[in-house]
């Protein structure tokens, strides 16, 4: 029998269908089925079953060391005598591995790896340039292990429009251009950066996906006609090169998919909408990461220069000239900074109370908040807004009020909820109709498309 077993343990290399060699590198563990060992201490010390170990076959890779053997199953069934052969069976696939296993994740399209982390992804800043409560960066970085923020100056944003007004005017520009360096900052600080480009997005991220080897792009969505062009040609682009775009909604109160209808079946007044969603629960704002992934080491990419008002075509003498207009510093620091200054005077208001003579309107010198440019650049969140005054002033407050009160006793939360339920209107209004639009354009010509023309 002994001479058997030899003869069994050393096959001929084409008569044996799973070869084992040593590996040195950790793999994904095999349960290997070993029928009719006597017991495991045994199978270690006898010397013809250390061959096993010792010979070097072409197929697959198994670890040897002794710190690896607890992955092997041994199933000792009976004390009889030794089989003829060894069975080997692998629950990984019914056909023998013809390559050594990786370690390294695979796309989140091959099935067999579904959860494992993405090697790399970009993070496309739009009408998002915070770090507070963005659930598209705090994704990106829990899903990956390198993340590359980029922002694109699209050019065809600036410049004259066909009726021969400035797309974006000097101010503005300039705004844009504050939000995006303190955003740079923000991200420093946190032991990421940020890319910038001048140049289509559907270029310049198809570009960047390629350097770094992206399997994903993460973006918010936007809600203007040409915004949503922009996403179909990222789409396109990035589906050809099999990378993922993965979009995010996180410019309302409300989020999109909490709403209690289809956008389509959205209400095409204000009141039937505010009818509809005043009584939903606002979601919760996203706090923002302290550290963040590094950027990839693939590609080696330049972080890139903010442009200049020249660099985009907007004469910077025009803001000069304008003088007397009160300039407004860009970015999440200062949003946030406005933001607990008005909080804190709405708590002034509230502890005043009725008494005679005090103003408790939101009207006069500080007629506003005067947070609206932060929320177009997406410095600040309308969540944010409601988070910090419901802290602020009552942590009661869940729901909108169906009208503002201007009177006696009324804080400006009241106020500012009802402007910000208008707004969630305008964009969903917006979305609506730009979706719309851009289904008619990729559709046939018929006869009922002159109406979007």
């Amino acid at each position: 029998m002994d001479s058997k077993l030899e003869e069994n343990l050393n096959p001929e290399e084409d008569q044996n269908p799973l070869a084992i060699i040593p590996s040195s590198q950790p793999i994904a563990s095999l349960s290997l089925s070993l029928s009719l060992f006597p017991t495991f201490n045994q199978f270690l010390i006898n010397p013809r079953f250390s061959r096993l170990f010792s010979h070097h076959p072409n197929k697959v890779k198994i670890p040897t060391q002794a710190s690896y053997l607890t992955h092997l199953s041994l199933f000792s069934v009976s004390p009889s005598p030794l089989p003829s052969r060894i069975s080997f069976k692998s629950t990984i696939a019914a056909n023998p591995l013809q390559s050594p296993l990786s370690i390294v994740p695979r796309r989140p399209s091959d099935p067999s790896s579904a959860a494992a982390l993405r090697r790399a992804a970009v993070v496309w800043f739009r009408n998002d340039l915070r770090v507070h409560d963005n659930e598209c960066l705090t994704s990106a970085n829990e899903e990956c292990v390198s993340v590359l923020p980029v922002y694109c100056f699209d050019p065809r944003d600036y410049g004259k429009s066909s009726s021969g007004f400035d797309k974006t005017g000097p101010f503005r520009a300039q705004f844009l251009i504050e939000s995006v360096t303190e955003l740079r900052k923000n991200l420093q600080a946190r032991g990421s950066n940020l890319v910038v480009r001048v140049g289509k997005p559907e270029s310049v991220l198809v570009e960047m996906a390629k350097e770094i080897g992206a399997d994903a792009i993460y973006a918010h969505r936007e809600v203007s006609h040409d915004e949503v062009k922009a996403e179909g040609k990222i789409e396109t682009a990035m589906k050809e090169e099999g990378v993922q775009v993965k979009y995010f909604w996180g410019s309302t109160l409300y989020h999109l998919d909490d709403l209690p209808f289809k956008i389509e079946e959205l209400p095409s007044n204000y009141g039937a909408f505010k009818d509809k969603v005043q009584n939903l629960e606002i979601r919760k704002t996203i706090a923002a990461l302290e550290q963040l992934k590094r950027l990839p080491a693939r590609g080696d990419v330049e972080l890139g220069e903010i442009p200049s008002l020249l660099d985009l075509g907007i004469n910077p003498s025009a803001r000069t000239s304008q003088e007397g207009k009160p300039t407004m510093l860009g970015g999440e620091t200062e949003a946030l900074s406005r933001l607990k200054s008005f909080a804190a005077d709405c708590q002034a208001r509230l502890n005043k109370g009725n008494q005679k003579g005090c103003n408790n309107s939101v009207f006069g010198a500080n007629f506003s908040c005067k947070i609206s440019p932060w929320l177009a650049m997406g410095s600040i969140s309308p969540r944010s807004m409601f988070d910090e005054l419901k802290k602020t002033i009552s942590a009661s407050v869940t729901t909108i009020p169906s009208t503002p009160r201007n009177g006696p006793g009324d804080t400006g939360l009241n106020w500012l909820m009802y402007e910000l339920l208008w707004r969630d209107f305008f964009r969903f209004i917006t979305k609506k109709y730009s979706s719309v639009r851009a289904q008619v354009e990729a559709g046939p010509a018929t006869a009922c498309t002159g109406a979007f023309a």
